[in-house]
């Protein structure tokens, strides 16, 4: 029986991208709160971040079961089931609107929807969708995808640093002092998704290249093949920052990066500009 595998845009890679490796993408919506206008995919990056530099702040929404319904449903009326990747448990409610309207549905339907908490994000999500998509071209049953994906989770690493701590203070990650002598004395959180699918702060370190390196000293010190990683970096409008990583990870380790994407608004919303974020398969998370 054929299956569809479908993620969501806090993967933050391209629709096109994810096309070519057989990927449907479901939108999450974002607002700013000075006008409350519901947007998607329709607002450009660059502009995105523009205006959260000018003091506009942006919230995030999950996507809610109507959504998963009508999406799930068109699959399941033409006999194909779906695997949907989703987005963090630990960073959003949309994975369980996903479980709940797949129990629905799997009750309803002969054929039936698997839902994966993927405990990731950004394009941490988005290297676990794409190693699935892979399993999926070489033939694998919908039921060995989603153990491939459940079996190489806990080795998904996460790491990255933000520029600006008054986003993260927004979220209630740091406390408002935090923020305020964080910035004013330059101090740069080094940051991972847990076990759990939690935003975790690891280091504090001060200045932008300390911050950068220790990330690439994570890298070399729990990559569980460092050479031959398959790495994704996930950026807010610093690609000189990303330029240096390439060129020390290479250096020093001799591996490329995979993939350099965009941070998009779902998570670009709490980390705001100037967030890099590194992803590989290591040891541990």
């Amino acid at each position: 029986m054929a299956y569809k595998l479908i993620t969501d845009s806090a993967c933050d890679v391209s629709r096109e991208m994810l096309a070519g490796w057989g990927v449907e993408l479901l939108n999450m919506c974002y607002r700013f709160t000075d006008d409350d206008v519901e947007h998607f995919d329709d607002m450009d990056i660059v502009d995105f971040y523009n205006a959260m530099k000018s003091g506009r702040v942006a919230k995030t929404a999950a996507i809610n079961s109507e959504t998963f319904r009508v999406t799930f449903e068109e699959y399941l009326k033409a006999g194909t089931d779906v695997l949907y990747l989703a987005f963090s448990s630990g960073l959003s409610s949309t994975c369980s609107s996903a479980f709940m309207t797949a129990k629905e549905l799997n009750e309803k339907y002969p054929n039936k929807v698997v839902v994966v908490d993927t405990l990731c994000a950004s394009s941490g999500q988005g290297l676990l969708v794409y190693l699935a998509s892979k399993k999926v071209a070489e033939g694998a049953s919908i039921d060995e995808v989603a153990e491939y994906v459940e079996s190489i989770r806990p080795n998904l690493s996460h790491w990255f640093t933000v520029d600006d701590l008054v986003y993260l203070k927004r979220g209630g990650r740091v406390s408002a002092a935090s923020a305020f002598f964080g910035n004013l004395l330059g101090i740069k959180p080094v940051l991972h998704v847990d076990d759990e699918g939690h935003l975790i702060a690891m280091q504090k370190v001060r200045g932008r290249r300390t911050a950068l390196n220790a990330i690439i000293d994570k890298f070399g010190e729990t990559a569980l093949d460092p050479k031959n990683s398959v790495i994704f970096i996930s950026h807010a409008q610093c690609q000189a920052d990303v330029d240096y990583v390439c060129a020390e990870v290479e250096k020093r380790y001799g591996a490329k990066v995979e993939l350099v994407s965009d941070i998009g608004p779902v998570i670009g919303s709490h980390a705001g500009p100037g967030t890099l974020a590194f992803f590989f398969l290591g040891k541990e998370r």
